[in-house]
């Protein structure tokens, strides 16, 4: 899966600061132990010396193999010396060696010029967070979502927006405490302002929170990027990457500039994954009708059928709160 040059930058220059940090801290503990014990620099001093001298011994011709014999047992030596000293002052054999966020290539990214498992997962987080950039929203959580909004006044069904709304909260915040691989689709419906988004974004939170690869977009803005994609304005993977994150949240459905290719775009991502079983969560201001009138019919009844509705109600919590503040 190719990345951009930007996405290669970033996770490069995170694995050079891992690297550097970890040898960094490396260093100032060996500095820290030969103040309490020179004579363990002594020693590493003599074995920086016997590599100087095989080389030599291997350049020089003469009697090499027994010279190298000979250096080889004073070097073994010299580090069972070392390793004594080590241990007397109360630290593990390997105290001193710099303790990489990955032990398998030591934070380069690569082993023997193929790259490290834990290259191409950074490589992964960082598509995601430049794919997340694209919405100007910050994370929101469940803690900053409020019921105040939401009318108590009973109706026809003989239940309050603000009782209906605290059965969502808690059931959309059991989903993301509880998210795994295995959760359902969902597809949030309602008007403009009833918190759709911000409770989409809190499920996000949490989420990547548990360490799943989670990508937060809006709709209209993902087509765009698509299109570019598609035909050959702008370079990237987009489309591979929303078809295989964990997560994926599609973020008001239906507010994107219709065409034959955002259409068929949008279906191949949602049935692409519901065939794969990874869940996703659309928002949208959409009813069902008129989800069938702007798609498919098709599109619709894969929804009907395999994501589960939570339907939000109320009124513009934008608006009051705009009100409040004046």
């Amino acid at each position: 899966m190719g990345y951009s040059r930007e996405v290669y930058e970033s996770a490069e220059k995170i694995l050079a600061e891992r690297k550097k940090t970890a040898e960094d801290k490396a260093e100032k503990r060996k500095n820290e132990f030969y103040q309490i014990c020179p004579e363990a620099k002594n020693i590493e001093s003599a074995l920086s010396k016997t590599a100087i001298l095989a080389a030599k011994a291997v350049l020089s011709g003469k009697s090499a193999k027994e010279q190298l014999t000979k250096l080889k047992n004073h070097n073994l030596t010299l580090q069972n010396k070392f390793n004594e000293l080590l241990i007397f002052s109360g630290f593990d054999k390997n105290y001193l060696e710099p303790n990489y966020t990955c032990t398998n290539c030591h934070d380069t990214g690569y082993i023997d010029g193929r790259m490290c498992s834990c290259m191409k997962k950074l490589l992964r987080t960082q598509a995601y967070k430049s794919l997340n950039a694209l919405t100007p929203l910050t994370l929101s959580t469940f803690e900053s979502f409020y019921l105040d909004y939401y009318p108590d006044t009973t109706m026809k069904s003989g239940k309050s927006p603000r009782e209906i709304m605290e059965n969502v909260f808690y059931n959309c915040k059991n989903y993301a405490e509880t998210f795994s691989m295995s959760s359902p689709s969902l597809i949030m419906q309602g008007g403009t302002g009833l918190g759709k988004t911000h409770i989409s974004l809190a499920i996000a939170n949490i989420a990547i929170q548990k360490g799943f690869g989670v990508i937060y977009c809006s709709v209209n803005n993902i087509i765009s990027k698509l299109e570019r994609e598609h035909f050959g304005r702008e370079n990237g993977n987009t489309e591979k990457l929303l078809l295989n994150c964990d997560l994926l949240i599609l973020d008001d459905l239906g507010t994107e500039f219709k065409t034959a290719f955002s259409s068929s775009e949008i279906y191949n991502i949602v049935n692409t994954r519901l065939m794969t079983q990874k869940p996703t969560i659309i928002s949208t201001n959409l009813s069902i009708q008129e989800l069938q009138e702007r798609y498919t019919e098709r599109f619709a009844s894969r929804i009907m059928g395999d994501y589960v509705r939570v339907s939000f109600c109320g009124k513009d919590n934008r608006l009051q709160k705009l009100f409040r503040r004046q």
